[in-house]
């Protein structure tokens, strides 16, 4: 019933469009003719041109009612008259003469005058463009003169494309309650342009003066291609002329014709990298995980669980998540199960260092592909717990490899850093040491790949949140040092690329993911410092606190001694540096579990440097390896005394 009755609402409300349709366009295309023959005529229409017009104005008023019929022009909405429905009236109406002018010449009296054609031709045109772009512009002034007193008068920044496209949809939509001022651009040609009717007001760097002279209060930029250090200056000068900065989606968004108003947003820090839109393989994809049972160590972190994400968009015939920390993997199970109804996700309790429980899970679920992303991954807190993090990081790695060759998984893809490159601290270097064990192994029905990148924005641990919460204390927010630079990603941009990388090669690769390049640190405090309509220095202070244990300024992404080969993807490359042998490398893990258990901290770090000549370990290291034999000695001689 209730179907019927929105049924019935429908097609009251389509009739009512029709009926107003031709009760304007009829007497249009009769009043066209009228003119017409008036204007032939000279204002004196004598028995012969009546004649002649009582002929002519039935067969308009049937052929070009037809042809608006069959062009479906009785049914668009008059308020939303585009480029596009111009075009399409003029060729109705051109059609729509010419079948006319066909008729009147084979069946007609003769004696028509040829101007007569033209006249009404030009005249039906104007009039039925005409008059659905006066029901446009008195919708939109009705609309406006309603919300004149809550409307923001605010700047485009950007007079190209996504700026005039942002344009048009303010305008066609009055919710959004914007009255646009004019542009700014930075390419001074344009300045002092018009852009349809609306100026170019000047450049960036005018932005104060014009924002004062036009009582501006907002600023929308609309340069989705802008790099990072672009939006950084953009803000920056926003922020100058006291103005909020609001901006519209990537070029993605543009790409697939999404609609740019609705989805107006404050800057964010990802706008300040100047990502680009990622383009994926999605056949190779699709085949890789479509029904396979997907397991992911480390789920309920960051990437872990964006990871799950990512591959639930690809129908795999299950999720396997396996973490230790039992909270977070509650909350992933229930956005998984609520994201996701059709991809069955298993969460599952274990820690990589338990060997059993490893075997256990992999052998109940049997999956194709492993994500290995569980690692400790905080370097000062790593350089304090040496035994934890080669326990955790390499030879729990080496239960997962071989828990996924005795359980036939096909594919393993080891999640690693780029402090793995020249490590300084101990974490990189259980990543690095893990990598070496990933390619050592090549005779395997499993193929084993790593793949390298930096850091991500938003991970847990990372300096967003941290600096986040420092502005929102009022400060100060911390910075290591002025010159700490590092790379960075967003969560879903890594993932998308790590997904990517895993169909690729043959096994033993170390695949290194493009970064862009690297940012400062304290440029990144600054801009989140103005995100949050602050003042860097002024209402926030920055301040320096030096450089943490086994931290360096600038993180590499591959040593000079390792060869690089492009993939089928630009973002993709492949790096291959020194190999071991598998039996080597069994005999290394052998010598790094007998120091382990023995606790000999100093012999596990010079083995480890033994394996990783690169490494240079911190003076937080050092110190502690130089106190041991100390502690040690002075032990033993209290015993003896």
């Amino acid at each position: 019933m209730k179907d019927a009755g929105l049924s019935t609402k429908i097609s009251d409300a389509t009739l009512r469009v029709l009926t107003a349709f031709w009760a304007v366009q009829i007497p249009i295309f009769i009043l066209s003719g009228v003119l017409a023959f008036v204007a032939r005529f000279e204002f004196v229409l004598d028995r012969e041109a009546l004649a002649q017009m009582a002929w002519a104005i039935p067969v308009w008023l049937v052929v070009k009612s037809a042809v608006f019929r069959a062009w479906k022009l009785d049914r668009g909405w008059w308020r939303h008259a585009s480029v596009p429905d111009m075009i399409r009236i003029g060729l109705a109406n051109l059609a729509g003469s010419i079948l006319s002018t066909v008729i009147l010449v084979l069946f007609a009296p003769a004696g028509f005058p040829r101007s007569i054609y033209l006249l009404d031709f030009l005249l039906a045109a104007n009039a039925t463009g005409g008059v659905r772009l006066l029901a446009r512009i008195i919708r939109d002034f009705v609309a406006r003169s309603k919300a004149e007193g809550t409307r923001k008068r605010v700047l485009i920044y950007g007079a190209g494309t996504a700026g005039v496209m942002l344009l048009r949809e303010i305008r066609s939509n009055p919710r959004l309650a914007y009255d646009v001022s004019g542009f700014i651009d930075d390419d001074r040609r344009r300045v002092g342009m018009r852009v349809q009717l609306v100026p170019v007001l000047g450049a960036g760097a005018d932005l104060p003066a014009v924002a004062r002279r036009h009582g501006i209060e907002e600023v929308l930029v609309a340069i989705p291609s802008a790099s990072g250090p672009e939006m950084a200056a953009i803000l920056q000068r926003c922020h100058n002329a006291g103005l909020r900065c609001r901006t519209i989606p990537g070029l993605a968004e543009l790409i697939e014709g999404r609609h740019l108003a609705p989805q107006i947003r404050d800057v964010d820090v990802e706008d300040l990298l100047g990502r680009v839109a990622i383009s994926l393989d999605e056949s190779a994809l699709r085949a890789r995980l479509e029904q396979k049972v997907v397991f992911v160590t480390g789920a309920a972190g960051s990437i872990g669980s964006e990871i799950c994400r990512q591959v639930a968009r690809f129908h795999p015939a299950a999720i396997v998540g396996f973490d230790a920390a039992e909270t977070p993997l509650f909350h992933l199970e229930q956005e998984m199960r609520a994201s996701f109804p059709g991809v069955q996700f298993h969460p599952e309790i274990g820690c990589i260092r338990d060997r059993a429980r490893l075997a256990s899970v992999l052998e109940r679920h049997e999956p194709s592909i492993l994500y290995h992303a569980a690692a400790y991954k905080h370097v000062p807190m790593m350089e304090s717990n040496i035994f934890v993090a080669v326990d955790n990081n390499v030879l729990g790695t080496a239960n997962v490899v071989a828990a996924a060759q005795e359980y036939g998984v096909a594919d393993f893809v080891m999640i690693s850093s780029d402090k793995a490159v020249r490590p300084t601290n101990i974490m990189g270097l259980t990543k690095r040491v893990a990598e070496l064990l990933i390619g050592s192994i090549q005779d395997s029905r499993t193929k084993f790949v790593s793949v390298r990148f930096g850091n991500v924005l938003g991970s847990n641990g990372s300096v967003i949140p941290i600096f986040k919460k420092q502005i929102a204390a009022g400060g100060p927010v911390t910075v290591t040092h002025p010159e700490m630079r590092r790379y960075f990603m967003t969560i879903p941009e890594a993932v998308q690329l790590v997904i990517q990388a895993s169909t690729m090669g043959k096994g033993g690769e170390i695949f290194v993911l493009d970064m862009g390049e690297p940012v400062k640190i304290v440029d990144l405090a600054r801009n989140l410092i103005l995100l949050s309509g602050l003042r860097p220095d002024q209402d926030v202070r920055i301040e320096f606190t030096g450089v943490r244990p086994g931290e360096k300024l600038y993180e590499e992404l591959n040593t000079l001694d390792e060869n690089t080969a492009p993939t089928f993807h630009e973002k993709i490359k492949i790096f291959t540096g020194p190999a071991l042998s598998s039996e080597e490398m069994e005999n290394r893990l052998a010598t790094i579990r007998r120091l382990l258990k023995a606790r000999d901290d100093r012999g596990l770090v010079l083995e480890l440097k033994d394996l990783v000549p690169d490494y240079n370990p911190s003076k937080h290291v050092l110190q502690r390896l130089l106190q041991a034999p100390q502690a040690a000695a002075a032990a033993s001689s209290e015993r003896a005394a």
